[in-house]
């Protein structure tokens, strides 16, 4: 088996170019006593935007060109996840799970936006898929990449890599996982290179606190046979969660699913067949109130003007 890009290449480049900008205009609000930042950019539908756990705004979603690609036609909403980017990091794992996904519902209240389009990347879309069990009326569709669902949470590889980040050993058993079937483990010195560049941008407590969280994120699987929102899965061929995302074909209504070739987890995001599946899945769900309302201003506008009635 060969690919072009070897496992954890990408995540360790993206760490190393990520700075504090993130995309488009800044703005914060309270979320239930935790700051929470924003941005804000482009017209159109609004496409909230989730990243993924240790990284921000800027390295899932704007350096590889999503933010841009999709900002010439939607309204783009980059939240920074708890315990991320500029928004504040409680240490309580109490303070994440859920609240990570009311923080998506009360940042769409904050901008008066009654529905959206969610896309979330990992854990984003993890949060995603709880939002999609949650609160399904403020979404116009969900997309997931690199995440699935499962009846069957992994509680103890959650407390492992928590413990890990804690206690100050790194990222070494979430590396492990991520790394796809058939291809080596990252040596200590990778582990050790990514730690010290995630530990840069990011407070490794707060990390834990929200790892430990994702547990109180499952749902029943009765929720996805009776989904009616459009859902989309985006997953590398060579991500080890592809399997979680394959299994719920038989379970999902509403469902699709996109496989990325020649990717993992840590790069199916930044390949062009992400983007061009996510922005041809958003065109096929338009917003049906905004389609009626465009509609009628169409019918209204070729039929022109109503003239007066003549006086008798």
């Amino acid at each position: 088996m060969t690919r072009t890009i070897r496992p954890f290449s990408i995540g360790c480049c993206l760490l190393f170019l990520a700075s504090s900008r993130l995309c488009g205009a800044d703005g914060y609000f309270d979320s239930n006593g935790v700051k929470i930042h924003y941005s804000d950019q482009g017209k159109g539908e609004a496409v909230v935007l989730v990243h993924g756990f240790t990284v921000n705004p800027f390295i899932q979603w704007d350096l590889p060109g999503v933010t841009s690609a999709l900002a010439k036609d939607y309204r783009v909403i980059c939240i920074d996840v708890r315990g991320h980017g500029r928004s504040g990091k409680p240490h309580d794992p109490k303070m994440y799970g859920r609240e990570m996904v009311e923080d998506v519902v009360r940042l769409l209240d904050h901008l008066k936006i009654k529905r959206a389009h969610v896309v979330g990347y990992s854990m984003g879309g993890f949060l995603t898929l709880n939002m999609l069990a949650r609160h399904p009326e403020r979404m116009l569709s969900a997309t997931t990449g690199g995440a699935g669902w499962t009846d069957k949470v992994d509680t103890k590889f959650l407390d492992d890599v928590a413990d890990s980040l804690a206690n100050g050993k790194g990222m070494g058993p979430l590396m492990d996982r991520l790394t796809p079937k058939g291809f080596p483990k990252p040596g200590e010195k990778a582990k050790s290179n990514l730690t010290i560049m995630t530990a840069t941008i990011n407070d490794m407590k707060a990390l834990a606190a929200a790892f430990r969280s994702l547990r109180d994120l499952a749902f029943t699987e009765e929720i996805l046979r009776k989904n009616e929102v459009p859902l989309l899965a985006l997953v590398g061929a060579f991500d080890p969660l592809k399997e979680d995302v394959d299994g719920m074909k038989a379970k999902t209504r509403n469902f699709t699913e996109v496989i990325i070739p020649q990717s993992d987890h840590l790069d199916a995001f930044a390949k062009p067949e992400f983007i061009k599946s996510l922005r041809d899945f958003l065109a096929k769900h338009p917003d049906a109130c905004c389609s009626q309302e465009k509609d009628g201003a169409r019918e209204s506008s070729e039929k022109g003007p109503r003239r007066p009635n003549p006086k008798p």
